[in-house]
């Protein structure tokens, strides 16, 4: 059983993108954890195992992994970046003594930066500054470094907070440095040893009496079909064994009592099962079925709850219903509320930035965001559920008879040649333009605005400037509410009947607007094909063919000429969505389509 003066806890917090996951990755292989022939040793992004985190590129789960380096045992954390994965954020930095805060050299401080910083200074993290990129052209080390200062004498609690070591590093080479590397030297030998070397002198070693009574919070929960629940937290005091009684303090369900079966700490990226371990480790337990997120595992002589963390509470909801399209089991094998009742259920245990209402056999879920929405979307998607799912609401709140609503600050970064388009969008969603400045090479804008009037801002964005641009947000407050902003889409197309769509329907379909199908695609009646160029919505059949008189018809029906049908993501089908509108998510398809589907259905409610 390891000394807890040579145990290291330490979490990695950042904006999106500035490079955590790869700096891990390096840690993990420069500390010998793997083989030199393994096959983690040729991959990047190891931490990021989850499917979607591959695909986009970003960490959506905490994780946990450690490694060894001299006689000590460094855990670390590799926390989410992007704000609408904040709880995330909130219960793992219990875990932790300090913190690696990486800046990217050329962005600087983000607003994501900001939030897990203050977070982390709330808690006495000690915190190592790491400004992450150096080798980046347009990099401003010394501007970025003054930024960094600047925030935390603005976040700082008191002044030995203001006294943090900074690092400068090549991320993606595994390289850091305690003084910028003169141009033209040669760094081909630099490793992260330095980095290493500043964890073990400067974060402090956990607390905790491993001879008092034993005190787990439970920060974390894991699954597998072998052991079952693994409830995974840091030892604040004692020891925990195997095999042993203990009583679970939860506070939703009171005292209950329990026996752990295994105890499981970190080698690497792996569990590794041991027969105990002290005050200061992270433990994962096993056996302890039905404990919660916030529950404290007690010596039986000694049931001490813990304090409770903290999480900020939603801000965005939306309802979810089973399929009732026409083509509803066509692709998926889960169909029933029932199953996504329990599957909802299941991921509110892990997923604490999360709600869950049941309302009329449909189920409202509330969370940080629309990624962190769509997440849950697009998991479900791959697991075979059909969904449908209506407009995304924004969270109020009523304090002292005012409906009050979420406002936050973003942040746009984007080349010069935007800044109209930039401003005119903006000034659509009666954004209120706090500041705007050069920043590196482009112009950045600091807006205040309502979440409400952010809802596909950064679909919009996209189609204005070509993807050029990067935006970035986090929650400030709730204000008295506003008026909604005006609507920033046009009117829409809808399948006038069912069938398959073809090129001369879809032909005059793109007389009237752009389309969202391709030749062949089959559409039912009431479905959204495309899009309006005017505010009405208009029925338009686009199943129906050319008649064939002649040869020289037919022969002329082959040179209809289409353009590409416009092919939205689910972030991008969720913000096109009105009230009146759904959208079904199935393993295959995503189909925009109106709530009621016959032109007679929706003349009656717009009478109504």
């Amino acid at each position: 059983m390891l000394d807890n003066s040579k145990i290291r806890n330490i979490a990695i917090i950042a904006h999106i993108d500035h490079g955590k996951t790869t700096l891990v990755d390096f840690l993990l292989k420069q500390a010998h954890t793997f083989r030199e022939n393994s096959e983690e040793m040729g991959q990047d992004l190891i931490m990021d195992s989850g499917e979607l985190e591959r695909e986009r590129g970003i960490t959506i789960m905490a994780k946990n992994a450690a490694i060894n380096y001299k006689d000590y045992k460094i855990n670390i954390i590799d926390t989410p970046g992007h704000a609408d994965f904040g709880g995330e954020v909130e219960r793992t930095l219990n875990m932790a003594d300090g913190v690696l805060l990486l800046v990217d050299a050329q962005e600087g401080p983000m607003p994501q930066t900001r939030v897990v910083l203050q977070k982390a200074l709330q808690l006495d993290l000690k915190p190592i500054v790491i400004i992450n990129k150096i080798d980046k052209p347009a990099s401003r080390v010394a501007e970025v470094e003054e930024e960094i200062n600047s925030l935390f004498l603005e976040l700082a609690h008191h002044e030995s907070q203001l006294d943090f070591p900074v690092l400068y590093a090549v991320g993606r080479a595994g390289q850091a440095f305690e003084k910028i590397p003169l141009a033209g030297s040669d760094t081909s030998g630099a490793t992260l040893e330095v980095l290493f070397e500043k964890i073990i002198s400067y974060i402090p070693a956990p607390k905790g009496n491993a001879a008092e009574p034993l005190q787990i919070l439970i920060t974390s929960l894991d699954y597998d079909d072998f052991k079952g629940t693994y409830a995974i937290g840091r030892i604040a005091r004692g020891t925990v064994k195997a095999k042993t009684a203990v009583v679970v303090v939860d506070p939703k369900k009171g005292n209950i009592k329990g026996r752990i079966e295994n105890v499981f700490t970190w080698q690497g990226l792996k569990r590794q099962e041991v027969t105990e371990a002290a005050a200061g480790d992270i433990v994962a337990l096993t056996g302890l079925n039905g404990v919660g997120i916030n529950a404290t595992v007690c010596d039986p002589e000694k049931p001490e709850p813990l304090p409770l963390i903290a999480i900020e509470e939603p801000t965005l909801k939306i309802l979810i219903g089973p399929n009732t399209s026409p083509f509803v089991g066509q692709d998926g094998a889960l169909l029933t509320g029932r199953q996504i009742q329990e599957r909802l259920e299941k991921e509110m245990e892990t997923n604490v930035s999360m709600r869950l209402e049941i309302q009329n056999g449909k189920f409202l879920v509330s969370g940080r965001g629309e990624l962190h929405l769509s997440i849950l979307l697009e998991t479900l998607r791959r697991e075979s559920f059909e969904l449908e799912v209506a407009k995304p609401q924004v969270i109020t709140k009523i304090e002292n008879g005012a409906v009050l609503e979420p406002w936050e600050e973003v942040l746009i970064d984007t080349p010069e040649k935007n800044r109209g388009i930039v401003l005119a969008e903006l000034a659509k969603r009666k954004a209120q333009l706090a500041d705007t400045f050069p920043h590196a090479n482009d112009v950045r804008f600091v807006y205040n605005m309502p979440t409400q009037a952010m809802l596909g801002l950064r679909s919009a964005l996209i189609t204005l400037t070509r993807g050029s641009f990067v935006l970035s947000s986090r929650f400030i407050e709730f204000k008295p509410k506003t008026e909604a902003p005006n609507k920033t889409r046009k009117g829409v197309l809808i399948a006038h009947e069912a069938g398959s769509a073809v090129a001369f329907g879809l032909e005059i379909a793109q007389g009237r607007g752009v389309t969202f199908v391709e030749p062949g695609t089959a559409v039912y009646e009431g479905m959204i094909v495309g899009e309006n160029s005017k505010e009405q919505d208009i029925e338009i059949n686009v199943c129906k063919g050319k008649q064939l008189t002649n040869m020289r018809s037919k022969g002329s029906d082959g040179m209809i000429q289409l353009a590409p049908a416009v092919a939205l993501n689910l972030e991008q089908s969720l913000d096109f969505l009105e009230n009146d509108e759904l959208l079904e998510i199935t393993p295959r398809n995503l189909r925009l389509r109106k709530k009621y589907l016959t032109k007679n259905e929706r003349e009656k409610k717009s009478v109504k």
